[in-house]
């Protein structure tokens, strides 16, 4: 007679709840409804809008904005409008362009590497004084810019740096928001544990920066990267102020376009879209490493 084998029995975690059991199996196999696709289409098409319209304007001519009757479809001037504002004598815009990527690439390695390492020193070595201290430093947040501007510049005229890149350059180096996001990463994603079992072996304190502290850093970092350059790259406040025309920012350059009595429009926004052309192949090519560091440092946690 042959034996039968009884099925096996689903294994029921009693502890948990009827209630969170259909929950968990809900989540596990649930797909995102229309709502979520809808919602996430909406913000889509509100991000790209600006760019479609200003691709609508920079090729066209000067009378396209005061058109009412505007076509919705992309003229074909577009290369004539950005060739004029890249011929255009007074806006200089190869060396300021030149001068946006050395000032941005600067500031965001200079954050990232004083960022995490204050980062690290707040989260995970014990000094007198360390909350206060970090307290004071997220305080300083809270001070509008705009009320250093007359001493910082008064500074920067006295050392004679007034229309060099290391006047925008030097006061951004550091950041307070980049040191409060790193403390408040590194405090959840490296463990008490690795850091003494790095010191039984021998390391030393920035050994074991470099060693744990770095790696586990990584996907916020390249974050706080990421937009600290964006965040340099469109200042156009303190640049109007400290650079001249001979030696401006891009922004600073291109706001130069509006200085006449008459203003084409088709040339401000040709050259708005120039601008915006390093951020995404800088997007392009840094948004899969972003996402694959941040799912990286999750999964790991």
């Amino acid at each position: 007679m042959t034996a039968v084998t009884p099925a096996p029995v689903p294994v029921i975690d009693r502890d948990l709840p009827a209630r969170g059991r259909r929950r968990t199996r809900a989540v596990r196999g649930s797909r995102p409804g229309w709502f979520v696709y809808a919602a996430l289409g909406a913000v889509l098409l509100a991000s790209v809008f600006p760019f479609y319209w200003s691709l609508l304007i920079g090729s066209g001519d000067a009378s396209t904005v005061r058109d009412p009757n505007m076509s919705w479809i992309p003229g074909g001037n577009f290369l004539a409008n950005a060739a004029a504002v890249m011929g255009d004598p007074a806006v200089n815009f190869w060396p300021a362009l030149m001068n946006s990527v050395i000032s941005s690439g600067i500031i965001a390695a200079s954050v990232v590497f004083f960022s995490t390492l204050a980062g690290w020193a707040f989260a995970k070595l014990t000094f007198r004084g360390g909350p206060w201290l970090l307290l004071f430093v997220v305080g300083t947040m809270a001070v509008p810019m705009q009320l250093g501007v007359v001493p910082l510049y008064i500074l920067f005229s006295e050392l004679g740096w007034t229309g060099q890149l290391g006047a925008i350059i030097v006061p951004a180096l550091t950041s307070a928001f980049g040191v409060f996001w790193m403390t408040q990463y590194l405090r959840q994603a490296v463990p008490d544990e690795l850091i003494e079992a790095a010191r039984v072996d021998g390391a030393t304190s920035f050994r074991t920066f470099l060693t744990v502290g770095v790696p586990a850093a990584r996907p916020a970092a390249a974050m706080l990267g990421l937009f600290t350059f964006v965040s340099a790259w469109n200042n156009f406040f303190w640049p109007f102020i400290v650079l001249d025309r001979q030696n401006p920012t891009l922004p600073v350059a291109l706001s130069l376009l509006q200085s006449n009595y008459f203003v084409d429009y088709s040339k401000v926004l040709a050259g708005v879209l120039l601008s915006t052309i390093p951020l995404l192949v800088l997007f392009v090519f840094a948004g899969k490493q972003l996402v694959s560091g941040i799912m990286q440092g999750a999964v790991k946690g």
